[in-house]
């Protein structure tokens, strides 16, 4: 392998067994590739994507006017050049962002024609505010100050499926429910309660029978009954009754009568249907029985009965069939009749009895009192309860599931399609309820909230969008005020539009918001830590407070994805987790984390991102399998992970395989050599106390690294690295001047590459920020060789601390417990003399007394 400048002056033996399969992943690329699908910078317009301030545009506009007689329309917008650079952003204490300017087109309708007829068209470039920038190194420079936007772990739109645990009711019943979690807007609740009735929440409001809800979409009685209810026929005639039978659904009930075939009695009464019963039913070709009038009675009718000559109705769907009734029908001469199939085993009539709770008789009724829930105390009108019901659900502008909401939706209720609108639909809506009403009766199981396949991550380009379109939408509402004028008094769309709400809700958000957070700097590994933080606070989140102890706890989906050692102690531990080395998200915000393919127990090199629901169903050996010269498993028995169990198998069966041992943890966890010999408790204090490590004078070398030390300085952006190869030219204290070899320069290129260095400069946590060079004039370089050191690194490589030997032993009682003795030395060579800058200033003011002097002899 081709060493590195750096490296060949001091080379790192690794005694590691296996070879790498993958090199380590950039390690902000969760920072800037989001950020990066946001701006869109450098796209050409017609390839730009939805996504980030793209599809915050295309949801707000076009605007149009009340009237109708005029719109705004948008075209583009482009991204203006900073006034400053960063470090005299830092310096003047202002922020480092970039002028947004939108091209948008005034649309003016001509009033007097029939259809939208266009009368003139007027297009501008308006300016919308600044847009902060994000550095190279993934961070933002707000008001002068270095901050990092955190990445949130937040409940995945979608509709989920739960129960309470039997903590609700005292009888400890399991209560199910389901919820149906959008992107924006009003969230659907159904649950159970402790009489079985099936009720609608919307918002979290007082609860209503879900039959009203179905009713507001304009079901009647009839077809909720048909919607989810099989029926079963029975016919009448003056020896009593006929029951068609389907003898499947017969099985573990117990028989009320003798059930017989060609005089042979096939179930006694009282005895339970078992399948040996069905399958001599089945060859006995039984397709109806005679039964019994108890038979019937307490049975629900599925339809309406009518007598044919009179057409008058007998009675209803969902009634329950009583003796009185019974003599009815049979007066009456009704032929035939069906009823629902319930039984007590696992065909609940919930709904039919939630049908009878309901007062409501009419599609209007049930939308009235909806509108009485959602807005108590105001009188209702047909159109207001219409308009509120469809605004709830169906309307692009106050709901949407959202691409990933949808995906989640589709695939809970086992669909083929995974995309769709981000409103709900009727049906989407009685699938829900059908889905729930299988849970409870024993057909399916509930989710698991904690499972990373059902919490995904908002980054910071997907937050900064959500900002900046409650921007937009408090400019909407301006706009289209203006826009009925915008004829009359001549207007340009530069009048119409004014900038300040938008840039009032980005400066809010990257100023104070609780996910924009003063950036950790006191040394390389807490930089990059800070940034691959993923934090389960925030708005729209948990709070400390409510959280549980499921939420804090590690999930067998956080293997590969989250890590399971490095957390805060105290009150948020478990809230605030970090990034595993090799996690990335995917385009829905997933976690994802990579494995090698392996076909019939043969590795390949082939390398495969798999999300927690992906992964389920696979066995995935561990990185520490054994494995031949050419790649095949060689154990007879495997340890292996499967459906989020670990388990043993053969290799014939593994179809993936963990990529590297350290894949796990995090950075600052896969720093500790020999991480498997330590305590989990006490590796979580070394991984979080290393970010507390202060730059020493003198960095040294760690003597027993991980190999991940190279990675952790060359990332975090601390030390100056090469951008192209070629021959050092120059070198001092504060720059390196390098020739580029002519291969690698492009025509119309500068064959000079210049980097200035960083001295002695204050971190955010006052600790000194200083680069030293490393090469010398002469010296060949290649792309990506480390040319200088910053804070706590040495020759390229993250050292946080000094080489010191230690002893183990009592000493006169010297160092009891935590105390510890020092040689002497370890001063005199200021091993741990660390450097502080602080800035601090004293105003001296000129007073009606005159003017304050600053001096050390005060008077008197």
């Amino acid at each position: 392998m081709a060493y590195a400048f750096t490296e060949k002056k001091r080379i790192r033996k690794s005694f590691g067994k296996r070879p790498d399969v993958m090199e380590v992943p950039y390690l902000l690329a969760i920072q800037l590739d989001s950020f990066r699908e946001f701006l869109q910078q450098g796209v050409a317009m017609e390839d730009r994507k939805s996504t980030g301030l793209q599809a915050a545009f295309n949801s707000i506009f076009p605007i149009e006017a009340y009237s109708g007689s005029a719109a705004l329309e948008y075209v583009s917008y482009r991204l203006g050049t900073p006034a400053f650079d960063v470090l005299e952003c830092q310096q003047r204490g202002m922020t480092f962002a970039a002028p947004l300017r939108v091209k948008v087109r005034l649309v003016i309708y001509d009033k007097t024609s029939k259809n939208k007829v266009v009368k003139d068209i007027k297009e501008q470039e308006v300016y919308m505010g600044d847009i902060p920038l994000m550095t190279d190194n993934g961070t933002f420079v707000i008001n002068g100050t270095e901050r990092v936007i955190v990445s949130q772990l937040h409940r995945s739109p979608g509709v989920f499926f739960e129960h309470d645990k039997g903590k609700t009711h005292s009888s400890g019943k399991l209560l199910f429910s389901a919820r149906v979690i959008p992107y924006r807007g009003s969230w659907l609740d159904f649950e159970f309660d402790h009489k079985d009735l099936l009720y609608v929440r919307i918002d979290r409001r007082r609860k209503l029978p879900a039959t009203i809800l179905l009713r507001s979409l304009g079901y009647s009685s009839k077809e909720m009954l048909d919607l989810f209810f099989e029926m079963e026929n029975f016919s009448c005639s003056d020896d009593g009754f006929q029951f068609e039978v389907i003898p499947e659904r017969l099985r573990g009930e117990v028989a009320s009568f003798n059930i017989e075939a060609n005089g042979k009695t096939i179930v006694e009464s009282g005895r339970k249907i078992t399948a040996r019963h069905i399958r001599q039913m089945d060859e006995a070709d039984i397709s109806s029985l005679a039964v019994p009038a108890e038979f019937v009675i307490g049975r629900v009718l599925g339809q309406d009965l009518i007598n044919t000559d009179t057409g008058e109705l007998i009675a209803s769907a969902n009634d329950e069939i009583t003796d009185e009734l019974l003599a009815q029908m049979q007066e009456e001469g009704v032929t035939e009749f069906t009823t629902l199939y319930i039984n007590e085993l696992n065909r609940g009539g919930y709904l039919s009895d939630t049908l009878r709770n309901d007062s409501a008789a009419s599609q209007l009724e049930a939308q009235v009192e909806i509108y009485r829930m959602m807005r108590p105390g105001e009188p209702p009108t047909q159109e207001s309860a219409e308009n509120l019901f469809h605004s709830l659900f169906f309307s692009f502008d106050r709901y949407d599931l959202s691409a990933v909401g949808r995906m989640k939706f589709n695939r809970r209720l086992a669909r083929e399609e995974l995309t769709g609108e981000g409103i709900l639909s009727n049906e989407d809506i009685v699938e829900v309820m059908r889905t729930l009403i299988n849970i409870k009766d024993g057909h399916g199981l509930v989710d698991d909230i904690d499972n990373l396949g059902n919490r995904r991550i908002r980054s910071v380009g997907e937050m900064a969008e959500n900002q900046f379109r409650i921007g937009l939408v408090r400019v909407e509402r301006a706009v289209k005020e203006r826009l009925n004028l915008a004829e009359s008094d001549g207007l340009m769309p530069q009048e119409l539009i004014n900038a300040k709400p938008i840039s009032a809700a980005i400066k809010e958000f990257f100023g104070s918001s609780q996910l924009s957070q003063f950036m950790d700097q006191v040394n390389p590994l807490s930089e990059v830590t800070h940034k691959r933080r993923i934090s389960a606070l925030g708005p729209g989140g948990l709070t400390r407070e409510r959280a549980g102890f499921e939420v804090r706890d590690v999930h067998p989906t956080h293997y590969g994805r989250v890590c399971p050692i490095e957390t805060p102690e105290g009150p948020n531990i478990g809230l605030i987790n970090t990034l595993a080395v090799y996690a990335r998200t995917n385009n829905y915000g997933f976690l994802e984390t990579p494995y090698r393919k392996v076909n019939d127990g043969q590795v390949t090199d082939e390398i495969v991102y798999l999300s927690a629901y992906d992964e389920i169903n696979f066995h995935i050996a561990q990185a520490s399998a054994n494995t031949d010269e050419k790649g095949q498993l060689n154990d007879d028995l495997l340890s292996c992970r499967y459906q989020n169990e670990f388990t043993m198998a053969t290799p014939d069966v593994i179809e993936y395989m963990d990529v590297s041992p350290r894949q796990i943890v995090s950075v600052a966890a896969s720093l500790i050599p020999f991480l498997e010999h330590d305590d989990a408790n006490r590796a979580l204090m070394g991984a979080n106390m290393q970010r507390q490590a202060v730059p020493t004078m003198r960095a040294e070398k760690p003597l027993v690294g991980t190999g991940i030390e190279r990675d952790v300085a060359v990332d975090s952006g601390v030390a100056v690295v090469a951008k192209r190869g070629g021959m050092v030219d120059f070198v001092d204290g504060s720059r390196i001047v390098v020739r580029v070899n002519d291969n690698e320069t492009a025509a119309g290129e500068s064959g000079v590459d210049i980097y200035n260095m960083t001295k002695y400069t204050r971190s955010n946590q006052n600790t000194c920020i200083n680069q030293r060079p490393l090469v010398k004039p002469g010296n060949q370089i290649a792309r990506g060789d480390v040319l200088a050191d910053g804070p706590s690194t040495d020759m390229g490589e993250l050292a946080l601390g000094q080489n010191l030997t230690v002893a183990f032993m009592p000493w006169n009682g010297y160092n009891f417990e935590d105390s510890i003795l020092i040689s002497e030395r370890v001063v005199e060579e200021d091993r741990y003399t660390t450097i502080h800058i602080e800035e601090l200033t004293c105003m001296a003011r000129d007073t009606k007394l005159g003017p304050e002097e600053i001096t050390a002899d005060i008077p008197n």
